[in-house]
Protein backbone atom coordinates (compact mmCIF):
# COMPACT_ATOMS: atom_id res chain seq x y z
CA UNK A 1 0.00 0.00 0.00
CA UNK A 2 1.02 3.61 -0.37
CA UNK A 3 3.08 5.30 2.35
CA UNK A 4 1.09 8.16 3.86
CA UNK A 5 3.56 8.94 6.68
CA UNK A 6 4.86 12.07 4.93
CA UNK A 7 1.40 13.68 4.76
CA UNK A 8 0.64 16.35 7.36
CA UNK A 9 -1.25 14.71 10.28
CA UNK A 10 -4.30 16.96 9.87
CA UNK A 11 -4.63 16.13 6.17
CA UNK A 12 -4.16 12.44 6.86
CA UNK A 13 -6.89 12.51 9.55
CA UNK A 14 -9.26 14.32 7.17
CA UNK A 15 -8.44 11.88 4.36
CA UNK A 16 -9.18 8.91 6.64
CA UNK A 17 -12.40 10.55 7.86
CA UNK A 18 -13.69 11.19 4.32
CA UNK A 19 -12.49 7.79 3.05
CA UNK A 20 -14.54 6.12 5.82
CA UNK A 21 -17.58 8.25 4.98
CA UNK A 22 -17.36 7.12 1.37
CA UNK A 23 -16.65 3.47 2.12
CA UNK A 24 -19.32 3.09 4.82
CA UNK A 25 -21.88 4.98 2.72
CA UNK A 26 -21.11 2.61 -0.14
CA UNK A 27 -21.38 -0.35 2.25
CA UNK A 28 -24.80 0.74 3.47
CA UNK A 29 -25.96 1.31 -0.08
CA UNK A 30 -24.46 -2.03 -1.18
CA UNK A 31 -26.27 -3.95 1.56
CA UNK A 32 -29.60 -2.41 0.58
CA UNK A 33 -28.97 -3.15 -3.10
CA UNK A 34 -28.12 -6.78 -2.24
CA UNK A 35 -31.31 -7.05 -0.17
CA UNK A 36 -33.32 -5.75 -3.13
CA UNK A 37 -31.77 -8.32 -5.46
CA UNK A 38 -29.50 -5.89 -7.36
CA UNK A 39 -26.48 -8.26 -7.42
CA UNK A 40 -24.47 -6.57 -10.16
CA UNK A 41 -24.69 -3.14 -8.54
CA UNK A 42 -23.87 -4.62 -5.11
CA UNK A 43 -20.82 -6.41 -6.54
CA UNK A 44 -19.32 -3.30 -8.12
CA UNK A 45 -20.02 -1.18 -5.05
CA UNK A 46 -18.45 -3.86 -2.81
CA UNK A 47 -15.25 -3.88 -4.87
CA UNK A 48 -14.81 -0.10 -4.59
CA UNK A 49 -15.83 -0.13 -0.93
CA UNK A 50 -13.15 -2.66 0.03
CA UNK A 51 -10.41 -0.82 -1.87
CA UNK A 52 -11.20 2.36 0.05
CA UNK A 53 -11.47 0.47 3.36
CA UNK A 54 -8.07 -1.22 2.92
CA UNK A 55 -6.44 2.14 2.25
CA UNK A 56 -8.07 3.80 5.28
CA UNK A 57 -7.47 0.99 7.76
CA UNK A 58 -3.85 0.49 6.66
CA UNK A 59 -3.21 4.20 7.24
CA UNK A 60 -4.54 3.93 10.79
CA UNK A 61 -2.65 0.71 11.58
CA UNK A 62 0.61 2.02 10.10
CA UNK A 63 0.29 5.06 12.39
CA UNK A 64 -1.21 3.41 15.44
CA UNK A 65 0.64 5.83 17.75
CA UNK A 66 -1.48 8.71 16.36
CA UNK A 67 -4.73 8.36 18.34
CA UNK A 68 -6.48 11.07 16.34
CA UNK A 69 -6.35 8.87 13.22
CA UNK A 70 -8.39 6.22 15.05
CA UNK A 71 -10.87 8.92 16.09
CA UNK A 72 -11.10 10.15 12.47
CA UNK A 73 -11.64 6.54 11.37
CA UNK A 74 -14.48 6.00 13.88
CA UNK A 75 -16.08 9.38 13.15
CA UNK A 76 -16.03 8.65 9.42
CA UNK A 77 -17.72 5.31 10.11
CA UNK A 78 -20.49 6.97 12.12
CA UNK A 79 -21.08 9.71 9.55
CA UNK A 80 -20.93 7.22 6.68
CA UNK A 81 -23.86 5.21 8.07
CA UNK A 82 -26.14 8.24 8.06
CA UNK A 83 -25.00 9.41 4.64
CA UNK A 84 -25.45 5.92 3.17
CA UNK A 85 -29.02 5.69 4.42
CA UNK A 86 -29.74 9.21 3.13
CA UNK A 87 -28.21 8.37 -0.26
CA UNK A 88 -30.27 5.20 -0.63
CA UNK A 89 -33.47 7.08 0.24
CA UNK A 90 -32.69 9.71 -2.42
CA UNK A 91 -31.99 7.16 -5.14
CA UNK A 92 -35.15 5.23 -4.12
CA UNK A 93 -34.55 2.12 -6.20
CA UNK A 94 -37.24 -0.51 -6.12
CA UNK A 95 -40.96 -0.73 -5.57
CA UNK A 96 -43.23 -0.83 -2.54
CA UNK A 97 -46.59 -2.33 -1.81
CA UNK A 98 -48.98 0.07 -0.10
CA UNK A 99 -51.90 -1.52 1.76
CA UNK A 100 -54.66 0.83 2.85
CA UNK A 101 -57.60 -0.29 4.98
CA UNK A 102 -60.66 1.88 4.52
CA UNK A 103 -63.95 1.88 6.42
CA UNK A 104 -65.65 3.72 3.57
CA UNK A 105 -68.15 1.98 1.32
CA UNK A 106 -66.79 -0.81 -0.85
CA UNK A 107 -64.41 0.42 -3.54
CA UNK A 108 -64.63 4.14 -2.77
CA UNK A 109 -60.94 4.61 -1.94
CA UNK A 110 -59.88 2.29 -4.78
CA UNK A 111 -62.05 4.13 -7.30
CA UNK A 112 -60.85 7.56 -6.16
CA UNK A 113 -57.20 6.45 -6.42
CA UNK A 114 -57.81 5.06 -9.91
CA UNK A 115 -59.48 8.31 -10.95
CA UNK A 116 -56.34 10.11 -9.73
CA UNK A 117 -54.14 7.89 -11.92
CA UNK A 118 -52.99 5.20 -9.45
CA UNK A 119 -53.45 1.55 -10.30
CA UNK A 120 -55.25 0.23 -7.24
CA UNK A 121 -56.78 -3.13 -6.46
CA UNK A 122 -59.06 -3.92 -3.57
CA UNK A 123 -60.37 -6.91 -1.67
CA UNK A 124 -63.17 -6.94 0.87
CA UNK A 125 -62.25 -7.60 4.46
CA UNK A 126 -63.62 -7.66 7.97
CA UNK A 127 -62.30 -5.23 10.54
CA UNK A 128 -62.69 -4.87 14.29
CA UNK A 129 -66.15 -5.69 15.64
CA UNK A 130 -66.89 -7.47 12.34
CA UNK A 131 -67.38 -4.23 10.39
CA UNK A 132 -66.72 -4.45 6.65
CA UNK A 133 -63.52 -2.86 5.37
CA UNK A 134 -61.97 -2.39 1.96
CA UNK A 135 -58.31 -3.41 1.66
CA UNK A 136 -56.72 -1.41 -1.16
CA UNK A 137 -53.40 -2.55 -2.66
CA UNK A 138 -51.12 -0.40 -4.82
CA UNK A 139 -47.64 -1.29 -6.17
CA UNK A 140 -45.54 1.78 -6.96
CA UNK A 141 -41.90 2.76 -7.42
CA UNK A 142 -40.50 3.96 -4.08
CA UNK A 143 -39.98 7.49 -5.37
CA UNK A 144 -43.78 7.85 -5.86
CA UNK A 145 -44.94 6.32 -2.56
CA UNK A 146 -44.91 9.62 -0.65
CA UNK A 147 -47.30 11.12 -3.25
CA UNK A 148 -49.52 8.04 -3.04
CA UNK A 149 -49.73 8.27 0.75
CA UNK A 150 -50.65 11.95 0.48
CA UNK A 151 -53.42 11.02 -1.97
CA UNK A 152 -54.73 8.34 0.39
CA UNK A 153 -54.74 10.82 3.29
CA UNK A 154 -56.57 13.38 1.19
CA UNK A 155 -59.20 10.93 -0.07
CA UNK A 156 -59.71 9.00 3.19
CA UNK A 157 -58.05 10.60 6.24
CA UNK A 158 -59.23 7.71 8.43
CA UNK A 159 -57.59 5.01 6.31
CA UNK A 160 -54.91 2.92 7.96
CA UNK A 161 -52.01 2.06 5.67
CA UNK A 162 -48.73 0.19 5.67
CA UNK A 163 -45.89 -0.02 3.18
CA UNK A 164 -43.57 -2.94 2.39
CA UNK A 165 -40.50 -3.20 0.20
CA UNK A 166 -40.92 -5.51 -2.76
CA UNK A 167 -37.90 -7.57 -3.68
CA UNK A 168 -39.25 -8.75 -7.02
CA UNK A 169 -42.38 -8.37 -9.11
CA UNK A 170 -43.83 -11.22 -11.15
CA UNK A 171 -46.42 -10.86 -13.91
CA UNK A 172 -46.94 -7.18 -13.16
CA UNK A 173 -47.88 -4.63 -15.77
CA UNK A 174 -49.27 -1.39 -14.47
CA UNK A 175 -49.73 0.01 -17.95
CA UNK A 176 -46.31 1.64 -17.89
CA UNK A 177 -43.54 -0.95 -17.75
CA UNK A 178 -40.88 1.77 -17.48
CA UNK A 179 -42.36 2.93 -14.15
CA UNK A 180 -42.11 -0.58 -12.73
CA UNK A 181 -38.40 -0.62 -13.55
CA UNK A 182 -37.74 3.11 -13.36
CA UNK A 183 -33.99 3.18 -13.91
CA UNK A 184 -33.90 0.59 -16.69
CA UNK A 185 -31.79 -1.71 -14.48
CA UNK A 186 -32.63 -5.36 -14.80
CA UNK A 187 -34.62 -6.52 -11.82
CA UNK A 188 -34.62 -10.22 -11.14
CA UNK A 189 -38.11 -11.61 -11.37
CA UNK A 190 -39.63 -8.67 -13.27
CA UNK A 191 -41.71 -10.07 -16.09
CA UNK A 192 -44.41 -8.73 -18.32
Amino acid sequence: MADFSSIHPLWLALAIFFARIVDVSLGTFRAIMAFRGQRAIATVIGFVEVLIWITAVSSVIANVDRWYLAVAYAAGFAAGNNIGIWLEARVAIGSELVRAISLRPQGQLRDALRAAGWQAWSVPGVGAELCPVDIVLVVEPRRRVRSLLAAINEIDPDAVYTTSDIRSIHNFDNGDAARANEFGWLRRGLRK
